[in-house]
């Protein structure tokens, strides 16, 4: 049976009685699946917030890596997902056992995701290209549903308010309004729901692949966040100007509405806000509220 010692990030996402009995049983679950699947180790166990990862070798000598989380909707969401997308823009699914827990996936350079790419137009540039071909899939029967999820941040807005200062409070209340519009047409396509410079990694069948989808049905706007604000540093010497631009950028690759793409991702700031306020945090992140600031200036002025 492999040995290895279990990463603090897994058992800090996992302290319920159900995780811990999973992260008890991970490595006779990795032996089994080794065993089901003919695969050999090939090299170190990694991890994300909730999942292991294990670089394998298949029977063929194919290199491949076997992801190991609890299984859960959001599992069986990027199941349902990579499924659909068959490989195109994203790591391709090559196996999977019955529960959607356990999933053995094409292997891709862990050690040069998008991020070390310098530029950082040339960076968004292709993030911009994956993400339009990712929504530009229709969204499989049986994801969750983006108008379910807007519906039930509307819901939790007048409590959300109650914990946050005046100008917090107001900024939440505009994103909401700004959701409540678009609601009737909430969209159907695939959505990545958490696409960043560091989900995507180096690939040998294409330059640049997505990974760790966490799918959804909905409009494409709901997917640029992620885009607009990783690597801050690149745009902190001239926020409006670099939100704006990076914006655009998105909008215009994916062919986009520039208001119905407002008004969801203020709907994204709404649910990071939403999520910060159950974690107990007093106000809401000045990245969030930059964003969000920026994207509301042409429309009309809070106050």
């Amino acid at each position: 049976m492999i040995s290895f010692d279990i990463p603090d990030a897994l058992v800090r996402s996992h302290r319920s009685p159900e995780g811990r009995a999973w992260l008890a049983a991970l490595p006779a679950s990795i032996a089994e699946n080794l065993e089901t699947w003919s695969l050999r180790p090939d090299g170190p166990v990694r991890n994300g917030m909730a999942s292991l990862v294990l670089p394998v070798v298949r029977a063929d000598g194919t290199p491949a890596v076997l992801r190991l989380q609890p299984p859960t909707e959001e599992t069986a969401g990027a199941l349902a997902g990579l499924r659909a997308w068959d490989g195109d823009g994203v790591v391709r699914l090559l196996d999977h056992d019955a529960g959607g827990g356990v999933m053995l996936l094409e292997r891709l350079d862990a050690t040069r995701p998008l991020s070390s790419v310098a530029d950082d137009e040339e960076a968004l540039t292709v993030l911009a290209g994956l993400l339009a071909r990712l929504t530009a899939v229709p969204a499989p029967p049986g994801l969750r549903r983006l108008s379910d999820i807007a519906a039930a941040m509307l819901d939790q807005v007048p409590w959300a308010v109650r914990h946050l200062g005046p100008e917090d409070a107001a900024l939440v209340r505009t994103c909401a309004a700004a959701v409540a519009e678009v609601l009737p047409e909430p969209g159907d396509r695939l959505l990545h729901w958490d696409l960043h410079y560091d989900n995507v990694l180096a690939g040998e069948r294409e330059p640049w692949l997505a990974i760790d989808p966490e799918s959804l049905a909905g409009d494409p706007g709901f997917d640029l966040l992620p885009a607009l604000d990783n690597r801050w540093e690149a745009v902190a010497g001239d926020v409006p100007g670099g939100v704006r631009r990076r914006f655009d950028l998105l909008t215009d690759a994916l062919s986009l509405d520039r208001d119905r793409a407002t008004a969801w991702t203020l709907g994204r700031v709404l649910q990071n806000a939403l999520w910060d306020v159950e974690d107990g945090k007093p106000a809401l992140e000045p990245v969030q509220v930059a964003i969000a600031t920026t994207l509301l200036a042409p429309r009309r002025r809070l106050g």
